[in-house]
């Protein structure tokens, strides 16, 4: 047996001897904001790690057209001690972004958080997300909406102990635009990334808009993916740019 597979099944014994005695992180989810030309979106996830204790704080900057990261990023910070202050994290990750942020200019351009169903919220419905993109009464034009379905993968390797019942991945579509039904696919996984160690589920949380000047707006939907964590599930964020 290889190494990584005896690691794998090592890390789902820990799952199951800590349940109900630990608990997974799940990130706090800030969105900062976009380039004038609602080229570049930016936020950032911070949060205590599972298992080691040590805060964190990653900072991402996505190319809305390609829906690609930029080159260098995202700028990860982990501070390996339990004693270190979050806001310490924070601080060393917006010090490493400075340059990315002033030259796109993101602070300046927040766009509106026009939805957010965190996971404590209660009576959501984790599939479907309704907004309007706009935060001003009364409110021009109609709603929009989002739906996300889960689809079966194949797992990368490191997973396929920890989840024998097969990999997930999603689709997520806009069902209606500017108060009109429609069914457009924004995004459809064909593999499961490394980088989501192991997902759980998904959940559709929120929708950011933003309207740049003479151009065409950029909504961003906000996924929530729970994987295996040390002591138990791990939430972290998708963000999904489209031109709707």
């Amino acid at each position: 047996m290889s190494i990584l597979r005896r690691a794998a099944i090592a890390l789902a014994a820990s799952l199951l001897s800590t349940a109900g005695a630990s608990a997974g992180d799940f990130s706090t989810f800030q969105s900062l904001g976009f380039s004038p030309d609602g080229k570049i979106y930016a936020f950032e996830e911070f949060g205590i790690q599972d298992g080691s204790g040590f805060p964190y704080s990653n900072v991402y900057f996505i190319d809305t057209q390609k829906d690609a990261y930029l080159a260098g990023t995202p700028i990860r910070v982990r501070i390996d001690s339990e004693e270190a202050d979050i806001a310490k994290a924070r601080a060393d990750s917006r010090y490493k972004a400075k340059a990315l942020i002033d030259q796109h200019k993101v602070l300046s351009n927040t766009g509106v958080l026009a939805a957010f169903n965190p996971m404590g919220e209660g009576n959501v419905d984790p599939r479907r997300i309704e907004y309007v993109p706009h935060a001003i009464e009364p409110v021009p034009g109609g709603s929009y909406a989002l739906t996300l379905d889960e689809i079966a993968l194949d797992l990368p390797d490191m997973c396929r102990d920890i989840a024998p019942d097969g990999g997930k991945g999603f689709r997520l579509k806009l069902v209606r635009r500017d108060g009109q039904a429609t069914d457009k696919v924004l995004h459809e996984d064909t593999r499961v990334p490394e980088s989501r160690n192991c997902p759980i589920s998904y959940q559709i949380s929120g929708a950011v808009a933003f309207h740049p000047s003479g151009a065409d707006p950029v909504h961003v939907a906000l996924v929530l993916v729970r994987s295996f964590g040390f002591e138990g599930a791990d939430g972290r964020w998708i963000a999904v740019p489209f031109r709707p």
